[in-house]
Order: C-alpha cells, then structure tokens, then sequence
C-alpha cells in the first residue's frame, strides 16, 4: 500500500443465506434479498464510492444486485467464505461444538477436508491490502468470514476476528492508513 493513502473499506455480508439450516461456506446458496428497508438503509451508510469487490458466491452477487444495481463489481475468489470441507451441508445441528477451543485453538482447527481459519485469513488478507491501498473508498460484499479475518488482520492477530459475530447485511468498517496500519471505525452497523 503507497506510504500515503488512506482507504475506507466498507465490508458488507450479504443478505442472509438460504441455507435450510445447513453449513454453507463454499457451498453456494442463494440470499434473501426481500428486506428493502435494510437494503434501503445499508444504501444510504455506503454513500458514493469509488471501488467495489465481491466474491463470486450467488448470495454475495445477488446482495450486490439489489443493493446497487447500477455497480459492476470486480469478483475477486480469495474472497469466498472458509472451506468447511465434509462439514459443507451438514445441519447446524449435528456440527461438532467447538466452543471450548480458545480463539488461537478455533482459528487453527481443520474441519475434515476443509481449510483452517488460518489458512482462508491468509487467503483473504492479500485482497483485502490491495483494496486498501486504492484510495477513497472501497466496499466488499462477502461474507461473515471475511469480515473477521479483515477484523483480525486490523487487531494484529486473525484468531481476534474470532471473537466477532457479523450478522447478515451489516456493514464493518476498517480504514487503510498509511504505512500499511488499520483502524476499525464500526463493526456490525445494521439498520435498527
């Protein structure tokens, strides 16, 4: 990122997935786009920007199509959700609980044939630093994934963006300063 650019980028997970109640990372599902006054609200926090990204998953790019229409954005796949390998349409239900696993342990963990958190937020960073080396501003439309290694990456450490929920159709803010650091300016605005 040139030493003087600041960038604000404006990461929004998509609409909520149509996922039966079933894991879907890489799996591809479409969204419930049906709330307009949140998609109305959303438009009006986002404003004008310069530079728009999202990845290639239908709910992703079905968001993108109601909240702006008009956009024609740059798919980019290093910004699909975490790989959660057999774990990919299994009900919520029959998932293992991890929730005794420190963040660290979390962010490490394989879901069998799938990829570590670890390895998507390696995935992911690259993108998020080129986007954020642009200038202005600059929104994502990806995933609650996504939006915490961005968060982790901003705190100095992925397995941090652990510790955030990020519900569907929320904007995170983080701003690219120069010199390479972030500053997190808002995490999970939503319309109230």
């Amino acid at each position: 990122m040139p030493a003087d650019v600041t960038t604000e980028l404006m990461l929004i997970r998509h609409a909520p997935a149509l996922s039966e109640a079933r894991m879907a990372g890489r799996r591809d599902v479409d969204a419930d786009c049906s709330d307009a006054p949140a998609f109305a609200a959303l438009r009006g926090a986002v404003g004008a920007v310069g530079h728009w990204w999202l990845s290639p998953a239908r709910r992703c790019v079905q968001t993108l199509a109601v909240l702006r229409p008009d956009v024609v954005a740059m798919q980019d796949a290093r910004l699909w959700e975490q790989d959660f390998g057999a774990w990919e349409d299994v009900a919520y239900a029959d998932l293992p609980d991890l929730g005794a696993l420190s963040l660290a342990d979390l962010a490490a963990h394989r879901p069998p044939q799938g990829e570590r958190f670890l390895d998507m937020s390696a995935r992911v960073v690259p993108a998020l630093r080129a986007a954020g080396g642009l200038g202005g501003r600059a929104v994502i439309v990806a995933h609650a994934g996504v939006i915490r290694a961005a968060l982790g990456m901003a705190l100095g450490a992925p397995e941090l963006g652990l510790a955030f929920q990020v519900a569907p159709l929320s904007l995170t803010t983080i701003v690219a300063l120069p010199g390479g650091a972030f500053s997190i300016a808002g995490v999970n605005r939503m319309r109230r």
